[in-house]
């Protein structure tokens, strides 16, 4: 017997691990597993492990049709692996390759505790086209600008999506239930967590391929619009191969031109940056928790908790920041124009450390991908490989202006300003507090002066930069 140790990849179509497993020689059947890590949950959060359990759940029924069923147990996986693999006599065990510093740690460890017990282990690039280090500059160092990395990821040939496995190459077991929640040691979200499996990553991708991907480009900021592929979980928690989802603009592009064909690309590019910044991550792993990027002195980050408050509770008053913080709370999920849009509010106008918002989200967000959001977040705070320049900095007023302009997303999570007019809202900051008391006085005034913030914010990076940075 083989094992397939289930990580993130909660899917049986398009999945290279379990495929290599399948189709080994010797006969054997597989038997797929899925390890509930204490080590890993100690940085889990409630939405993530409710999305995961219910991936795992839809998994599940997958391998029940196929007349097998997915293994779960608890504990350290380099003890519970080689237990496994000696309690169902298996002499290989198969995983996908994860990229993080604490992912390989792990890996490491497991790979040698089932050598020691003389376990063949076989492990598999499936969670990225195009594996960390096999993009490189000329002379064979990682890039650290996208738009080279995206030349090259852009033109290179993508494999093809996977079988998944025959039904008499699975084991023919019976596996326990699957822990609730409250046995992992949380509650379950306030937030409305979407819905997980492959079936319903495959439902999300084909409604965005029939008609949203083909509008992308222009409409794509507009959070109202609704014209994203709210794939981020999925891909993130491997519910659907990244093969398929590539596959699918395939078909999506086919017979288009003109500014449909670009938006298709477009968001091609979005898959891209997922692999860039996974190749950040592999190359320096210390980015998780440390600023890419090197100033001559430390960044004077302040230590406001209570503007840190306001702005996780969505109440700094500015409509737009709010409505993205709001609707995090309330979905674990977040449109990527609030990201930035929130982001940079946290990190220029409040100037408070990336790192509280990175862990403010590791905390609500049911996608969170460490690669993703350090990232995203890095970018946000110019601290990051190819991030954007200290002295451009958002303006949260005209960004809800140009991409609320009816303030339709920000009346639907701020519903204190539902029936104040839209150029009401997004004048908000402008007005007297008698007007703000006159107009809303259920909202708040705003946190700070954008203006005298932005201003605080360039001085505080000129500090930063001293006379030893080029810029």
């Amino acid at each position: 017997m083989r094992l397939f140790w289930h990580r993130r990849d909660l899917r049986v179509a398009d999945n290279r691990g379990l495929a290599a497993a399948a189709r080994d020689d010797g006969g054997d059947t597989v038997l797929a597993v899925f390890v509930f890590d204490d080590a890993v949950l100690e940085y889990a959060a409630p939405p993530r492990v409710r999305y995961m359990l219910d991936a795992l759940s839809a998994l599940r029924e997958r391998y029940r049709e196929r007349g097998s069923d997915l293994l779960t147990v608890r504990g350290d996986p380099s003890a519970e692996l080689p237990a496994l693999a000696d309690e169902y006599d298996a002499d290989r065990v198969y995983w996908n390759e994860d990229y993080s510093g604490l992912a390989r740690e792990r890996d490491r460890a497991v790979e040698g505790a089932l050598t020691r017990a003389m376990v063949d282990v076989r492990t598999v690039h499936d969670a990225v086209h195009h594996e960390p280090g096999a993009i490189t500059t000329t002379d064979g160092d990682p890039y650290r600008v996208y738009s080279y990395f995206w030349k090259k990821w852009r033109d290179r040939e993508k494999r093809d999506p996977v079988d998944p496995p025959a039904a008499d190459a699975l084991a023919d077991v019976t596996g326990d239930d699957l822990p609730s929640i409250g046995d992992l040691g949380f509650e379950d979200p306030d937030a409305d967590v979407q819905s997980a499996g492959t079936e319903a990553a495959r439902e999300r991708l084909d409604a965005f391929c029939d008609g949203p991907i083909h509008e992308y480009e222009a409409a794509r900021d507009y959070p109202a619009r609704e014209n994203t592929s709210r794939l981020s979980a999925d891909l993130k928690w491997g519910t659907v191969g990244v093969r398929e989802v590539y596959e699918a603009t395939v078909d999506a592009r086919e017979g288009r031109t003109g500014d449909a064909d670009e938006s298709v690309e477009t968001f091609r590019s979005q898959l891209a940056w997922r692999e860039f910044y996974a190749q950040v991550l592999w190359d320096e792993p210390s980015v998780a928790a440390e600023n890419y990027k090197s100033y001559a002195n430390p960044i004077e980050w302040r230590d406001a908790p209570d503007d840190l408050r306001a702005w996780k509770e969505g109440e700094t008053g500015y409509p737009i920041v709010d409505a993205g913080m709001r609707q995090l709370r309330e979905e674990a999920f977040v449109h990527n124009r609030l990201r930035m849009i929130v982001a940079s509010f946290l990190t220029k106008d409040l100037r408070i450390d990336w790192r509280e918002g990175y862990a403010h989200f590791r905390e609500h967000l049911a996608d969170h991908d460490t690669a993703n959001d350090t990232g995203g977040w890095q970018w946000a705070a110019s601290t990051g490989t190819d991030a954007q320049p200290y002295f451009r900095i958002f303006n949260p007023v005209t960004q809800g202006e140009k991409y609320d302009p009816d303030a339709e997303y920000i009346r639907e999570y701020v519903p204190e300003l539902a029936d104040v007019p839209a150029d009401r809202v997004h004048e908000w900051t402008e007005l007297t507090d008698g007007e703000r008391r006159e107009t809303c006085e259920a909202y708040p005034h705003p946190v700070v002066d954008h203006g005298e913030a932005r201003e605080a914010a360039l001085a505080m990076f000129e500090r930063a930069r001293g006379e030893d940075d080029d810029g």
